[in-house]
């Protein structure tokens, strides 16, 4: 294998530059962040933004907090505060979440902003000229004591289709309806009580419809967006594209520049797309460069799955009507529930980022948030898979094999990477594995397939240690020193490769290792392919992953239902919405299904089998339990997340031809440990450990 040498010109070796304009959706500004909102857009951006600038691509980050709005307003009127008040509270709340995870923007404004009015303003009138805005009376509800018209948060009735009460104007928070404020039956203003009546009102509405063809084309010959927005987008254009209202009756918003138009705000879906705009335009007054040129070449937007519909049909068609580049692609991360329930905030089911990274560093919440699925399918976040995941991957997995390279170099090599001579087939096996990791996890960052790519690091640092048992240094060092030299030698190649394929993912952890390793922290990706001298020194070596001790995880379950708890108790209009299926719940189910799966000579009722959750499951990862025949360990997929389950099948089934492989798995038993594994779950097989074929159905998929 050709071995390069560390080179610190690593100009040289760069392509042509790209530019990248990258945006993130725009946090809303009355409230801090969450988990759901860093898993589906921040930390995916900050992963493709990183890994583009290490391939020498100039890249360009930019969000900004989205200050308009009824929610705003209201939240102000019951606070007795001025909207801008509430923004700039939650603006900074919001920025140092984001600081604290370390989402490299490279702008981050608000919607509040002088340049934002103008540019908002700027737009609506371009489309207005063009005729591609016109004025239409339609029919609101007034409120005769407030002396106001009442746009969709400031008002609260009964929904029309599933008679929840405190619906919103937009929305049925109990059936997920979308609503109209005309819809609601017994409508009260949500500032004083009053019932409003219905008066007619001017409004501006986008020629939407215009673009219904344009929209189809550029959502149908977009080969690389991602098959969940292209379907959601699809789905929308089925049914047609109607005209777009883009304005509201209040005072809080940017004001519709016409004569005419006093009391009228754009719509905040009107204006706070072009928060992308400001912020780089904002960026572009600071550095003296165009944003313009990275809007041209590649425009990439990374938004949550709720707003896909708003990004590819809207802006979309806004964007066209102005005559600006469409965006290159649009990337939707899905959901993200909380301990098998919907995330809540207004019942206080939720993790705040501001709370989480006070315990645990910020990389373990990237890598998890990461790891745990696919960004194109809803997952789930688990106290236990968190700490499991920790533990055994980064801690156990990782963690180990580079405190092993580092410790065993300084015992037997002081401290400096070896000699490398008469390879033997498994250090060559070894140095093809690091040669392509690389382009590997690449060309999945790429392809915007992020936890795959992490997936890959995890494997090699799997085979790494596999390699490092094989040759056991500690014993060649003292009959074989080439043998212990070579894997002391592959094994510093590899670690020094992860200290630079991390950084992406785990910034903090990534520049750690490369300290220890004694390179560069600004290297580039390609720099990942070079490898080290003989004889270039190492650091000592420090604790990079700390287990989390299962009391400490306890500790967290325990304060998240009590949080629950204390809202059902203050509140018990929430009570009817909150999903009870709670952890102790299915405790108390479990005992009934563990006996029913044992022994299903004895009679059941069907209630009994509905309280089963069997799904199809399939298996992405296997291996066998030290000091056990029969025993597996998988990894299986039930699509909202992932568990592990402890499987009696391992002298039927070998470890290798189990993976991909679709399985039936009942997975609301209560945890369980076999042979110190812990498992989650039950995979179903006939008594000779034959496995139940499930190849016709998704994965996913609920058994009745």
């Amino acid at each position: 294998m050709k071995k390069e040498l560390t080179n610190n010109n690593s100009s040289n070796r760069r392509k042509e530059m790209s530019k990248i304009f990258i945006s993130c959706a725009l946090p809303y500004a009355n409230g801090p962040c969450h988990l759901g909102h860093l898993r589906s857009t921040y930390i995916p951006a900050d992963i493709y933004a990183r890994y583009n600038r290490m391939k020498g691509n100039d890249v360009l980050l930019v969000c900004a907090t989205d200050e308009h709005g009824t929610p705003i307003a209201v939240k102000a009127d019951k606070e007795g505060k001025k909207p801008i008040e509430i923004a700039k509270r939650y603006h900074d709340m919001i920025a140092k979440d984001l600081e604290s995870c370390d989402i490299s923007l490279d702008s981050f404004t608000r919607t509040t902003d002088k340049i934002h009015y103008k540019i908002a303003q700027d737009f609506f009138l371009d489309l207005y000229g063009k005729n591609l805005i016109y004025e239409k009376e339609i029919k609101q509800l007034y409120c005769e004591n407030c002396e106001k018209f009442l746009p969709d948060r400031y008002v609260e009735g009964i929904c029309p289709h599933c008679d929840s009460e405190r619906a919103r104007g937009d929305h049925c928070e109990s059936c997920g309806r979308h609503l109209e404020p005309t819809d609601l039956i017994n409508p009260k203003c949500l500032t004083c009580g009053h019932t409003p009546i219905i008066k007619e009102s001017k409004h501006y509405f986008f020629r939407l419809s215009n673009f219904q063809k344009s929209i189809e084309e550029y959502i149908n010959s977009n080969n690389s967006m991602p098959a969940n927005v292209k379907n959601y987008a699809k789905n929308w254009l089925k049914e047609g594209l109607n005209d777009w209202i883009l304005s509201r009756d209040m005072s809080w918003g940017i004001p519709i520049p016409l004569e005419g138009a006093e009391g009228k705000i754009l719509y905040v879906w009107g204006e706070a797309f072009l928060g992308y705009i400001s912020s780089a335009a904002q960026w572009s007054r600071k550095t003296g460069e165009k944003w313009e040129d990275y809007w041209n070449d590649t425009a990439l937007h990374f938004i949550g799955k709720d707003i896909i519909y708003h990004h590819a049909l809207f802006w979309t068609s806004l964007l066209e009507g102005y005559g600006c580049r469409l965006p290159t692609n649009i990337i939707a991360g899905e959901y993200l529930s909380l301990e098998g329930r919907k995330m809540s905030t207004s019942q206080n089911w939720v993790i705040w980022v501001a709370d989480f990274v006070k315990k645990y560093d910020s990389d373990l919440l990237r890598y998890y948030l990461t790891i745990n699925a696919p960004l194109n399918k809803d997952t789930d976040f688990s106290w236990d898979d968190f700490g499991r995941r920790i533990n055994d991957e980064l801690a156990d997995v990782l963690g180990n094999f580079l405190h092993r390279t580092f410790t065993f170099t300084k015992k037997f090599f002081n401290s400096k990477v070896p000699e490398y001579k008469n390879p033997n087939d498994d250090d060559r096996a070894f140095e093809v594995d690091i040669e392509e990791i690389p382009n590997t996890v690449g060309q999945l960052i790429e392809e915007f397939k992020f936890r795959e790519g992490l997936v890959e690091i995890i494997k090699i640092a799997k085979k790494g240690n596999k390699y490092f048992n094989d040759q056991e240094p500690w014993k060649a060092v003292k009959e074989d020193e080439e043998r212990a030299a070579n894997c002391l030698y592959l094994s510093n190649q590899l670690a020094k490769t992860l200290a630079i394929l991390l950084k992406p993912y785990i910034p903090n952890k990534a520049e750690k290792i490369a300290n220890i390793m004694n390179i560069p922290t600004d290297t580039e990706w390609n720099d990942s392919k070079l490898y080290l001298e003989v004889g270039h020194e190492i650091n000592k070596a420090k604790p990079l992953f700390k287990k989390i001790e299962e009391e400490t995880l306890e500790k967290e379950k325990e304060d998240l239902y009590k949080n629950l708890e204390d809202e059902e108790n203050t509140d018990d209009n929430n009570k009817g919405n909150i999903d009870t299926n709670n952890d102790e719940n299915n405790g108390k189910n479990n005992n009934k299904n563990d006996k029913g799966v044992e022994n299903m000579s004895d009679q059941i009722t069907i209630d009994d089998f509905a309280k089963m959750d069997i799904r199809i499951g399939q298996i992405l990862e296997a291996e066998k339990i030290e000091g056990s025949n029969k025993l597996l360990k998988l990894k299986v997929d039930v699509k909202e997340k992932e568990i592990q389950v402890v499987a009696g099948i391992g002298t039927r089934y070998s470890p290798e031809e189990l993976i991909e492989r679709k399985v039936v798995v009942l997975v609301n038993l209560p945890p369980a440990k076999l042979f110190g594994v812990k498992s989650e779950g039950m995979i179903l097989a006939t008594d000779s450990a034959a496995l139940l074929t499930p190849d016709e159905s998704e994965v996913g998929e609920r058994i009745r």
